[in-house]
């Protein structure tokens, strides 16, 4: 299995799925920072048969809220996904990997709902909290720490 926060920690919540994954080392499981172009995450899960990838959402629910997609059933509403500093962000490169067959096997997005996103401003307390229990509830999958 393979792990990728996504984020830019220089930008107050979009640093959540970053922090995951650092989360996640320190408990011992193999997870990896991307906070590069979002097309590289088709390169980045290449050969891997299940991976998640964590990254920050905006939709309207309250900071801090956790939502799961099946991305290997479903397309990932791009809307949601509007935090990246780039052309376009993670929903994107999902949709080409699924357009060029490039999916894993098993492709579940979790999503931490952010409300700043300023340059160097602190992480919400929500969204801290929320990456926090995210690492504890996928530390907590045998598969993850096997």
């Amino acid at each position: 299995m393979r792990i990728i926060g996504i984020g830019n920690p220089d930008r107050s919540d979009d640093a959540a799925g970053v922090l995951v994954a650092r989360r996640l080392r320190e408990m011992g499981a193999d997870a990896q920072e991307f906070t590069g172009d979002p097309l590289a995450l088709i390169e980045a899960w290449n050969g891997s048969p299940e991976v998640i990838v964590i990254d920050t959402v905006v939709s309207g629910a309250a900071p801090g809220t956790i939502t799961v997609w099946d991305a290997g059933t479903s397309p990932l509403p791009p809307e949601r996904f509007c935090c990246s500093t780039h052309a376009f962000g993670a929903a994107e490169a999902v949709e080409i990997a699924r357009a060029l067959g490039r999916l894993p096997g098993k492709l579940v997005i979790y999503g931490i709902e952010g409300t700043r996103f300023e340059i160097g401003g602190p992480l919400s307390p929500e969204v801290a909290g929320a990456a926090e229990r995210l690492a504890q509830e996928i530390a907590s999958r045998e598969a993850v720490m096997g």
